[in-house]
This record gives C-alpha cells, structure tokens and sequence, in this order.
C-alpha cells in the first residue's frame, strides 16, 4: 500500500483497522492489559481511538521505533514486573479472533511459547534471481507464520537482548527466541488471519469480518 500509508488507521467498514485487533484483545479474558505500540506521529491519534471504542485494557500507548523488533522492545519496556506472558501482534491484521489470542496464550504458559501459523498448501518454488527456479521446496516441512506471537516475558527479553548485543535484526519474535536456542510452539491458525499488505486485502478482510 505504500511506505507512507499507516494501514492500521485506514477504514475497514465503520472502524479503522487497528479497533479490530483492540477490540479481540479487549475481549479475550486471558488477556489484562495491552500496550499499544504505534507511530510517533500516531501516538494522539490512538489514544482518541482507544477512547472512542472503550478499550478499556489499554495502559499506555507508546511510539515504536524504526523496525518492528525496535517496536517491540518499546513495548516490553512498559510491561510491569508482574507480567510473566507476553502477546505480539501485529495491529494490520484485524481478523484475528479472541479464542486465537487465548490458544497462543494457553500455548506460552505450558510450553513457553505460542505462536500462531498455518500449514503451507501451495507448492512452494525456490529462485536464485528474477523468475529462475532453483528447486522445489517441500511443503510438508513448511509452516506460514502469523501473529499473535505469545511467549514468556523472561524469554522473549532475553532474545531481543541478545539480538541488541549482536546487532542482529530479526522480522519477529519468534526469529529471535529461535536465535537465542528456545523451542518455539506453534499454534494451529486459520488462513482468513491475514495481514493486510495489498489494497484487496481490504476488500478481503471486510468480507471475512463481514462489514
């Protein structure tokens, strides 16, 4: 959709994209409290969302930073010590349903770990540059990952701080408590979870939320 659309703010039926996700997590009663985590710019302008839609769960909203793992830790840094289980999701995908959040939540506390993903179905080609296939990837093996991603706090902080010493960037949480050598679980999703990436998937989510 472009480097300058924040996506979470667009419409999607009577709401902006991101009340979607606020309002599953709102509902989800595994889930005490969130930390909205948004563009600088954005900071005042979630903070009249969170009021105009009663989320109630919000305790802060915060100014990310220049990549979602920046992001991120500027969230854990609001957390309270008393947190011990932490949920990421990413606020573009507004299908998300509150029994998913309290699957991968369910998933962290008994295993450390609760990350949403579906199998692979299509067949999966493999390029070296432009259009020229290498191989054929097996799909058996292959797991799409979403969002929520839930861990235990002590965890997921000590991954990004090991990412930080090492000036390694990673593209989500589940990267960097795999680089930090913890197990990571995956919980069963549906492919109708989707981020929102493309103008039609828009269209799509307003089919799927029925708006």
């Amino acid at each position: 959709m472009g480097a300058d659309v924040d996506k979470v703010f667009l419409s999607l039926g009577t709401r902006p994209v991101l009340a979607y996700s606020l309002l599953a997590f709102e509902q989800c009663s595994l889930i005490d409290g969130v930390i909205l985590v948004v563009r600088k710019e954005r900071v005042a302008s979630a903070r009249g969302l969170v009021q105009m839609f009663g989320c109630a769960k919000v305790r802060a909203v915060v100014a990310g930073g220049a990549s979602r793992q920046a992001s991120v830790m500027n969230g854990l840094a609001e957390l309270g010590d008393d947190v011990k289980i932490v949920a990421v999701h990413d606020g573009a995908r507004p299908c998300v349903t509150p029994l998913l959040i309290e699957e991968t939540i369910k998933s962290a506390k008994r295993c450390g770990s609760g990350v949403a993903a579906v199998k692979v179905t299509d067949t999966i080609k493999e390029v070296d540059r432009g259009t020229l296939v290498i191989r054929t990837v097996d799909r058996e093996k292959l797991w799409a990952v979403q969002t929520p991603q839930t861990f235990k706090v002590d965890c997921l902080k000590r991954a990004y701080a090991q990412t930080g010493k090492k000036k390694i960037s990673m593209t989500d949480e589940a990267s960097a408590v795999e680089a930090l050598g913890e197990p990571v679980h995956l919980v069963p999703s549906s492919a109708l979870n989707i981020k929102l990436t493309t103008p039609q998937d828009l269209s799509l989510a307003a089919v799927i939320i029925k708006v």
